[in-house]
């Protein structure tokens, strides 16, 4: 199929078919960054529970450093706050604080699936608008003294193109949104994991601090009696 065929087809349409191809174009663009978005943010996930595991101490210095490892990524503001509130903030704090950490990422790690979603539900529709167009040129051709009938076939089978574009790249746009809908569910299910490994780390450590603090002055206090003893 040649260019001027393409050309000519678009042009039949209503100019539809530039429209739908438009369409597709963004949606691949879509697809490509999304899908290499989300798998950054997977990785880092995984590498986060990993390095948790790892970590000895839980501290303010700590969970910076873990944050700057993951620059650009959401974890890494969930490793800046708990950074920021390790040793100062009780369990249910520190969770609120860590939960709306997460909603505030939450946009930016399914971002332009919507465009992706409205792409799959309009392109149906305007290649059928096309086909529609199309098909009033086809019959416009029986107006003409001196056409053949068998003209309009032709003509018919010209505007169908434009319904089989439009589910071509609503066929393409349903199956990657459906898994990248699917993989953005996996990276916060991530993210909450790692939310409750922090609250449950930070929170143990805080009350082993604080337990040290609290028997201290008693084995000062025994240690004292006995010499007096």
């Amino acid at each position: 199929m040649t260019v001027d065929t393409l050309l000519h087809l678009a042009n039949n349409s209503g100019g539809v078919l530039y429209v739908i191809a438009a369409m597709l174009f963004v949606a691949l663009t879509i697809i490509i960054e999304r899908c290499w978005f989300l798998q950054r943010a997977a990785g880092s996930s995984r590498a986060a529970l990993e390095q948790l595991d790892r970590l000895d101490t839980f501290n303010a210095a700590t969970l910076t450093a873990c944050a700057e490892q993951f620059h650009a990524l959401p974890m890494a503001t969930l490793f800046a706050t708990a950074g920021r509130l390790a040793g100062q903030a009780s369990r249910e704090e520190l969770d609120a604080c860590l939960e709306e950490a997460i909603m505030r990422e939450a946009p930016r790690i399914d971002r332009f699936l919507w465009v992706l979603d409205t792409i799959v539900t309009l392109a149906p529709l305007l290649g059928l608008f096309g086909t529609i167009v199309g098909m009033f040129n086809a019959f416009q051709v029986l107006s003409n003294p001196g056409n053949a009938p068998t003209q309009v076939t032709g003509g018919v089978a010209e505007a169908l193109i434009a319904t089989a574009s439009g589910l071509f790249v609503a066929m393409i746009g349903l199956v990657f949104f459906n898994g990248l809908h699917n993989r953005v569910r996996g990276v916060v299910h991530q993210m909450e994991t790692v939310k409750a490994a922090l609250v449950n780390r930070l929170v143990g450590t805080s009350h082993e601090g604080s337990k040290a603090v609290r028997e201290a002055p008693r084995a000062v206090v025994g240690k004292l009696a006995s010499q007096g003893a």
